[in-house]
């Protein structure tokens, strides 16, 4: 689970930094971008890119997630714009670039650009490795019940509202005794002024 000089997949999953995530279905690579996301739930809702038109917007975000499901099949343009992104923007989305295969494969087919490698290669994830599929799954489990144990709170908490809402009855509104409407009408009236 360790990448040689590079970050631990624990750490990627809950820091900032952005990441080449690969190997695995396209779900266990969507699952992963959500527990990250999940992190900082804070900053709005994972967003998610399939197709080169879709990047620049995304990439225009100060913060949050941003999965790219297959960063291979944008094209090494709008790879480019990733990078330049993680090179000039100060404030940006942690950026979760999602590959199919290994990246070796793809730097050779040509389909990966090799300085974006360079600058993601102490933060990848490869899903194929023995033993983190499991573990995954155990963490993912857990974030689950945690969600449904919120959103319970949250409809309750709703619905107690809802509920005092209603029990509100004619009366409890403050009513101003009949000396406060007197105070406070001399002090709106507005005074003449003597003339001498």
């Amino acid at each position: 689970m360790l990448i040689p000089r590079g970050y631990r997949e624990e750490e990627l999953v809950s820091n900032r930094a952005s990441l080449l995530l690969y190997g695995g279905t396209e779900e266990e690579r969507r699952a992963w971008a959500q527990e990250a996301a999940h992190h900082f739930e804070h900053e709005g809702a994972l967003i998610e890119v399939r197709q080169a038109a879709e990047l620049s917007e995304a990439l225009k975000r100060p913060k949050g997630v941003v999965l790219v499901w297959d960063v291979s099949k944008l094209g090494l343009e709008a790879q480019g714009n990733i990078l330049r992104c993680l090179q000039m923007q100060e404030e940006r989305p942690k950026l979760v670039l999602g590959m199919t295969g290994s990246a070796d494969s793809a730097l050779e087919r040509g389909a990966l650009r090799e300085d974006l490698h360079y600058r993601l290669h102490q933060a990848q994830v490869d899903l194929t490795v023995p033993g983190l599929r499991e573990a995954l799954k155990k963490r993912w489990a857990v974030l689950a019940e945690q969600r449904a144990v919120k959103e319970a709170a949250e409809r309750e908490a709703a619905e107690s509202e809802r509920q005092a809402a209603l029990v509100r009855k004619p009366g409890t509104v403050t009513r101003l005794a009949p000396q406060q409407r007197k105070v406070q009408s001399s002090k709106a009236a507005p005074r003449k002024a003597s003339r001498r």
